[in-house]
């Protein structure tokens, strides 16, 4: 036999042994169709025998997937139009079912979260939709994790990443929030007032049963202005002590100082009464 013939039949074994012998990685299982059967069994992880060509292999990783959901044109329950997108994390838990049941699970699982992203998200308001993204990433995990349970694929979380709103929306939103924070500064202004008025009732009355407290408050800002050098204070004399003053006055001994008699009038004589006249 010539050399160039059992090069060539050297060369076609190791293509066919090339061919027999796979080596998949550990995150990857390898679904086998004999003569367009399918073999339950899935293979993989390691070297993998298959008899070429009677067996067809696929390569199924099970990793999780990131699937980007491109923004969504949605309009929600309150006619108001936004641009939303998501993004999707899902399994393959099943090869034999997410290769046999669909045809392209990665692009089936993307249309079903694109569609569903519109559904539920048109049924919810515009506050629901900013406020509430847990309850409604948990509500898209749901639906897409039953729809695609089929397939063999598992959707372990889906989350909204972007709203974009029109620009006059989001004009009227800062408005909103505006004027809310002017309310919330105005309420806790108001209740600041009432909780001082009521600390100075507290004060006044404490003031009236103790009337020296007064006066210490009053020595006390006495010096608290006194610190001011530029400052000029006039300080007004108590009435209670004028009282005191007056009460004093009024108890003490009178002293008799000496004076001189006033001159006395010198008396008016009178004539003497004429005698009776005599008939």
């Amino acid at each position: 036999m010539p050399i160039q013939a059992i090069l060539v039949i050297i060369v076609l074994v190791v293509i066919y042994i090339s061919k027999c012998f796979q080596v998949l990685n550990e995150y990857e299982r390898a679904v086998v169709f004999r003569l367009g059967r399918l073999v339950k069994d899935v293979k993989g992880p390691g070297l993998v025998l298959i008899y070429f060509p009677i067996d067809r292999m696929v390569r199924v990783s099970l990793r999780i997937i990131t699937l980007d959901v491109p923004p969504q044109d949605i309009i929600t329950r309150d006619n108001v139009s936004v641009h939303v997108n998501a993004v999707v994390y899902f399994q393959v838990l099943d090869p034999n079912s997410a290769i046999t049941a669909v045809e392209d699970y990665m692009f089936a699982t993307s249309q079903m979260a694109q569609t569903t992203l519109r559904s539920v998200l048109g049924q919810c308001e515009l506050d629901e939709l900013l406020s509430e993204r847990e309850k409604l990433n948990v509500e898209l995990q749901s639906i897409l994790d039953k729809q695609t349970d089929t397939w063999g694929v598992k959707v372990s979380h889906v989350e909204i990443k972007k709203v974009d709103l029109p620009q006059e929306m989001q004009r009227a939103m800062a408005r909103q929030a505006e004027a809310e924070r002017e309310r919330r500064g105005k309420v806790i202004a108001s209740e600041g007032e009432y909780q001082a008025a009521e600390k100075l009732v507290m004060a006044a009355d404490m003031m009236a049963a103790h009337p020296m407290s007064m006066q210490m408050r009053y020595l006390q800002t006495l010096v608290e202005i006194s610190a001011e050098k530029s400052s000029t204070i006039v300080f007004p004399f108590p009435m209670e002590i004028m009282k005191t003053f007056s009460s004093m006055m009024n108890t003490s001994p009178t002293v008799d100082a000496p004076h001189t008699a006033a001159p006395q009038k010198p008396a008016i004589q009178q004539p003497p009464p004429e005698p009776p006249a005599q008939v």
